[in-house]
């Protein structure tokens, strides 16, 4: 928002205050000013001229020698080059040692050897942003209108002596984007009344032909309509341009310049329609039809959906609403008869209108923030009384007015104690009434007990905190005491959870894996290319408005997404990988949402081609299931979570139903690993990949809290070596679950260290080599001890899983 300091000036009194004191209060009081800049770019000694003469140069066909009154006591002979000038102009004249934007000074000279007494300046001459001017003032001199002063400073008249504040808002501060608003917060800071503009209307005019129906009520809330005849259309005043210029909107004529005063004015915005042009004089706010079509202001014509609220006649549509009026309708220089409208349109239905059609106005940016529902009429009066003044039109009698819905003040109620808990103040009752009195908030007092109304311009403010900041800014916050925070403090520390997650991304880094980090959004097509952890049954979410079907659905597993990465690189020639994943997936059982699904933290890991890289030692040794298994059990290790078990898992989506294992630890199961179904590889146009994938708030669970630490030992341990046959369908895990049952707490270590098929076993058996390390704690160990453990082992093998002894 960009104010004038001018401006600002007639509604508030500003005298002693000068632009960057006033920028400094409001940036303390909560109002950030980005910048305030000076309207002169470095202007002095140009006064108004009025050209009496206008010759052609002797020597020069493309200059003109003028003689020129600029209220000096006599005449200047001045040579211009502009095409434009002419007798009867009144226009900006730079005297001898004026001074110019760009450094440039005026001299007295001679062009082709006629004397020249100073200089007809252009707009860009004077600084003007030419792209604010009318298009007849951005090429050649600028000509001003008729009722300029002769020998007035031209810096005074074109308002170059004004600042512009320009405001960095934040969203709930939409009151402050009109002068208005400004107005009543510099009014409170500086303890200052506000003077509202006087409206002199006289309706002077015959009985309003309007009618005014509203058919959308939840969109639209009110609209008044105020009618004109006898309008002429001119250009509007010079100080009406410079305010509008100071807040960078260009002038266009009397009557759309008066909707854009008043659009920064009130904060209201307004649209003015040609009546002639809208049939039978009756309006209708109405949802446009499907596919029904406008072209608007811009010459674009715009395709209209079912939600796009309309301003039309029984025929056709005249404006988008909140948004840009109809080429249709628009006010031109034939217009006589004119119809104002002043309405209120719900925000969400002009930003999905402005967002779905790409158009961005300075009313919709009003809109969308809020604008006051209270003011609606008030504004419209305002502008259709500078309407008549401007262009002497007659205003018809009465408004014609629909309204639906009416604004309601909010009311909030804080206490004293409230305030000062919250501020670390000690402020008293006589400190905080004044407060809210300059905020021009009515208010009743219980004790020390405020119940404020609060001015439906200032929406922000619903809550007892709202009123709480409102006495901190306005009491001023380097008045609040600096004080320490009081109470007991604990050291900052990791949570028991955080540490693990660290703990887990660290040992898979340490591993060799590299970290991914991957969009959380897929194609719907890969959300169950491979099994998430979820053993319920869950149902994909799908965004409503996707950026592409790429990204559409929600992941309820990690694993498709680390796929896709590894294909990405496969198909840039890096064909060995190996990475990971901590991330969310998101599951829900709903078909349709009702509530936001549950996320879960997964951990998931991707290896194919090489774990290692190849050398001169050995041969290449693509990654395997046991390389993926060793990694997992390194991870597993690391969390203290020892009773780990592996069991077979053939119905998994996506995976190899023969290389696949579900991990387990009691009755938790922590997640699995595997090779990727073959299926799938050709999916994603992969080599053999194994995946691993563990639900991290079970690996939590099942995790020791502290790791588990033994002294070295004192006494020696004694080794026995068990090769057993058993069924091809034993696991080595049933073997080695027995063999520590049965051994018991003299059993060390167990290490499976050969596994053997061939010719001297039978077909459907297999040979399995266990190395049992035995120690006890405070003595060495008897062979009759040992003996006996050993015995043991094998009988229990024996009856548990068919073992023998291989002989």
């Amino acid at each position: 928002m960009k104010v004038s300091y001018q401006w600002l000036s007639e509604y508030v009194d500003l005298s002693g205050t000068t632009p960057q004191e006033l920028a400094e209060k409001l940036t303390r009081s909560g109002i950030e000013v980005d910048a305030v800049e000076s309207r002169n770019a470095g202007v002095s000694g140009v006064v108004i001229g009025y050209v009496k003469e206008r010759s052609k140069h002797p020597d020069a066909d493309r200059l003109s020698v003028c003689v020129v009154d600029a209220g000096q006591g006599e005449d200047l002979q001045i040579v211009c080059g502009a095409p434009n000038v002419d007798k009867g102009q009144k226009v900006p004249v730079a005297l001898i040692g004026a001074k110019l934007p760009g450094g440039l000074n005026i001299k007295r000279s001679k062009l082709r050897g006629v004397e020249s007494q100073g200089m007809i300046c252009s707009a860009k001459e004077l600084g003007l942003n030419d792209k604010l001017l009318a298009k007849d003032q951005q090429e050649g001199i600028m000509v001003l209108p008729e009722d300029a002063e002769i020998g007035m400073d031209a810096v005074s008249y074109l308002g170059l002596d004004d600042y512009v504040l320009e405001l960095g808002l934040t969203p709930n501060r939409s009151d402050c984007l009109s002068m208005l608003g400004v107005a009543y917060e510099v009014a409170a800071i500086l303890g200052k009344e506000v003077v509202l503009p006087q409206i002199e209307l006289t309706e002077d005019g015959g009985e309003n032909p309007l009618e005014v129906t509203i058919a959308a009520e939840n969109e639209c809330y009110q609209y008044h309509g105020r009618h004109f005849t006898n309008a002429k259309i001119a250009s509007s005043p010079q100080w009406m341009k410079n305010r509008l210029m100071a807040a960078g909107i260009r002038p266009i004529n009397n009557v759309v310049d008066v909707t854009n005063y008043v659009l920064l004015e009130y904060g209201q915005p307004l649209h003015a329609f040609d009546a002639a042009q809208v049939q039978d004089r009756k309006i209708v706010v109405r949802l446009a039809n499907a596919g029904e079509k406008l072209v608007t202001l811009d010459d674009q014509e715009r395709e209209l959906d079912e939600q796009t609220l309309l301003i039309a006649d029984p025929a056709k549509g005249l404006a988008i609403a909140g948004v840009m009026g109809g080429a249709n309708s628009e006010i031109t220089n034939e217009t006589k008869e004119i119809i104002l409208e002043a309405a209120w349109f719900t925000p969400k239905t002009v930003r999905r209108t402005a967002r779905t059609l790409g158009m961005r106005t300075e009313g919709c940016v009003r809109w969308e923030k809020g604008v006051d529902q209270a003011r609606v009429q008030e504004a419209g009066e305002r502008a259709a009384a500078l309407i008549q003044q401007l262009s002497g039109a007659s205003v018809s009698k009465g408004i014609r007015s629909a309204v639906v819905n009416e604004a309601k003040p909010a009311v909030v109620t804080v206490t004293l104690d409230k305030i000062n808990q919250h501020l670390g103040t000690s402020l008293s009752a006589a400190d905080v009434s004044p407060i809210f009195t300059r905020l021009q908030f009515p208010f009743t007092t219980e004790g020390e007990s405020w119940t404020v109304t609060v001015p439906t311009r200032r929406g922000d403010i619903t809550l007892p905190e709202d009123l709480v900041e409102e006495v901190a800014r306005l009491y001023g916050y380097d008045n609040i005491p600096t004080s320490l925070p009081t109470g007991s403090t604990t050291q900052g520390q990791l949570t028991h959870e955080q540490k693990l997650r660290r703990t887990i991304r660290h040992h898979l880094i340490g591993t060799g894996l590299s970290e991914a980090i991957s969009y959380a959004l897929v194609h719907p097509d890969r959300v169950e290319a491979v099994a998430g952890l979820h053993q319920e049954k869950v149902n994909p979410v799908s965004l409503l408005m996707p950026m592409s079907e790429e990204h559409s659905t929600l992941r309820t597993s990690l694993v498709p997404s680390l796929l896709e990465t590894v294909a990405y690189n496969k198909n840039r020639q890096n064909h060995d990988v190996a990475i990971f994943e901590l991330g969310r997936v998101f599951l829900t059982r709903e078909e349709s949402l009702t509530q936001l699904p549950e996320e879960r933290l997964y951990v998931a890991g991707a290896l194919t081609g090489q774990l290692l890289p190849q050398n001169w030692m050995g041969a290449k040794q693509p990654v395997d299931f046991y390389q993926v298994k060793g990694i997992v059990d390194s991870l597993l290790a690391r969390l203290g979570i020892r009773t780990a078990q592996y069991k077979a898992a053939a119905d998994i989506a996506g995976m190899h139903p023969g290389r696949t294992a579900e991990v387990w630890a009691g009755d938790k199961r922590l997640g699995y690993l595997g090779q990727v179904h073959p299926g799938t590889e050709k999916a994603y146009d992969l080599s053999e990949t194994y995946v691993f994938q563990f639900d991290v708030a079970v690996l939590i669970e099942a995790a020791a809290e502290v790791g588990h630490y033994s002294q070295l030992p004192k006494f020696p341990a004694v080794t026995r070596d068990l090769a057993l046959v058993v069924d091809r369908s034993v696991p080595a895990g049933a073997l080695e679950a027995t063999i520590r049952e049965a051994a018991g707490e003299l059993l060390e270590s167990l290490t499976l260290f050969d596994v053997y098929t061939g010719e001297r076993i039978a077909q459907d058996k297999k040979s399995m080599a266990f190395a049992l390390v035995f120690r006890h704690a405070e003595r060495t160990l008897q062979d009759e001890e040992i003996q006996q453990v050993t015995t043991a082992v094998v009988e229990a093998l024996k009856n548990n899983t068919g073992a023998e002894l291989r002989m």
